[in-house]
């Protein structure tokens, strides 16, 4: 463990965040891990944070912070935006739960309607895990068939279906709670393989949804092409099965319309959260009018049918639908998507050119406004500024074994002034300006070279292909 090492990493660390240390001592004896995310786990401790504005936050030290996670992805106006915050505050003062219909929820509805390609109805849920989950329902009732066909490590939320091949038991074998009967009904193969879903497709015919990240698994860290994309859409279709993107991240992301609407492919279902509800909790189902109609009474009534039953306390609560109107108004009618995505790509460029001058054979990619490490544990030949993820196999690209490194990685970031999204990269907003990118490319400097004084970095210089 970190704690018990002699690292001047840690022990800066430590030294650096006296408050974030005591948090964690009381933390720790009310909640698992003293956490509430598995991935705020932090060894020797997770930062604490006290307020936060714009693309900066500060913790309970007083320590200025960039922060590159952006509430998970949700914050892609950053922290506070004065629309959505003054959407919220009204809101908060006429009521925060009326225990019926209200006007903002229709309007919510509406925007996503008309942004999003395949949204001809909606479904609210109170986070992205319950909005797969209910697709999932969906598709199986709609098409009379159990079975679900996913990607390994594409990430689908925490409940029992998703609940393997992330990060391990790329078998299908479950986790530690899951019932074998559910795995079973669960359909692992490669990411980005047309040729497995074919065959898939063709050995069982009761398949009843494809679901999968349209950017590739983890937003892209094991990217796919939009080509694959459209050889699911035609697979699926053939074969009558669901097409569900879950777009939790990369909805109003990507762009306006999401991934679907960047990459010109429209699945039958998608999956919504984070952006959708402006940064407070919130999703959604979206999709064709006739799967939603398994939730809709009337149409259950004429049909002779028993309809899904679906409640929520929180579903569409007034606040969030509040904050979700602002954001969702100002990304259809600005250029949110197209300033964060810019700075990003900027961003990359300026990380992968200190790595080219610290001698360090990483690279950091990705499309849009979510960036990714690759911290080359095969110890590849490859030029920082000339790496192509697209042609690597997701065994190369998905996971690093040294986690001590990784884990000092993180904290040396941390203490010059980065929030990354743990080890493994960056999520940016439409607020990281110049000052922001040249704050990072600083701070992603003197990381480095924290890294390289333990020996953590091989001082050997990529060897470039030009």
């Amino acid at each position: 463990m970190l704690s018990r090492s002699n690292s001047p990493i840690v022990a800066a660390y430590v030294e650096a965040t006296p408050g974030s240390a005591a948090l964690h001592a009381q933390a720790a004896q009310r909640l698992p891990s003293g956490v509430v995310h598995d991935s705020r786990y932090t060894d020797p401790y997770p930062m604490y944070t006290e307020r936060a504005t714009g693309p900066r936050k500060w913790d309970v030290d007083g320590r200025e912070i960039v922060d590159f996670y952006g509430g998970h992805g949700a914050l892609i106006l950053g922290h506070c935006h004065p629309d959505i915050t003054a959407a919220a505050q009204r809101q908060l003062a006429l009521g925060t739960h009326f225990g019926s219909c209200h006007a903002l929820e229709v309007e919510w509805a509406g925007l996503i309607q008309e942004m999003v390609p395949c949204a001809e109805r909606v479904r609210f849920t109170s986070s992205g895990t319950e909005a797969t989950h209910m697709a999932l329902r969906l598709a199986r009732a709609f098409t009379g068939k159990p079975r679900i066909l996913r990607f390994q490590r594409h990430f689908h939320g925490w409940h029992d279906h998703m609940a393997f091949g992330v990060d391990g038991h790329f078998d299908g074998s479950p986790t530690p709670g899951v019932l074998p009967e559910i795995a079973a009904e669960v359909l692992l193969v490669p990411p980005g393989d047309i040729a497995a879903v074919e065959q898939a497709l063709d050995e069982h015919d009761d398949i009843a949804a494809v679901i999968i990240e349209p950017t590739g698994a983890s937003t892209g860290a094991v990217p796919v092409s939009a080509e694959f994309l459209h050889g699911l859409r035609a697979l699926t279709r053939q074969h009558g099965v669901v097409l569900i993107f879950d777009e939790v991240v990369t909805g109003f992301r990507v762009s306006p319309g999401g991934a679907q609407g960047a990459l010109g492919v429209t699945p039958d279902l998608c999956t919504l959260a984070k952006i959708v509800a402006g940064g407070l909790p919130g999703g959604a189902v979206a999709g064709r009018w006739e799967i939603l109609d398994w939730l809709d009474f009337d149409a259950a009534a004429a049909s002779g049918r028993e309809k899904i039953k679906h409640q929520g306390t929180y579903n569409a609560n007034p606040v969030s639908a509040a904050a979700a109107i602002a954001a969702l108004t100002l990304i259809r009618d600005g250029d949110v998507c197209e300033r964060a995505t810019a700075a990003a790509q900027a961003l990359r460029v300026a990380f992968n050119q200190v790595l080219v001058e610290e001698g360090i054979p990483w690279s950091v990619y990705g499309e849009h406004s979510v960036l990714h490490f690759f911290t080359n544990p095969q110890g590849m030949r490859i030029d920082p500024l000339d790496f192509d993820a697209m042609a690597q196999p997701a065994s190369v690209l998905a996971s690093d074994p040294r986690k001590t490194m990784l884990a000092k990685l993180y904290l040396a970031l941390v203490l010059n002034g980065i929030d990354p999204k743990g080890s493994r990269g960056l999520i940016l907003s439409a607020t990281h300006g110049q000052a922001e990118q040249d704050w990072a490319v600083a701070g992603w400097r003197r990381a480095l070279r924290m890294l390289k004084a333990e020996e953590e970095v091989g001082a050997r210089v990529a060897e470039a292909v030009r």
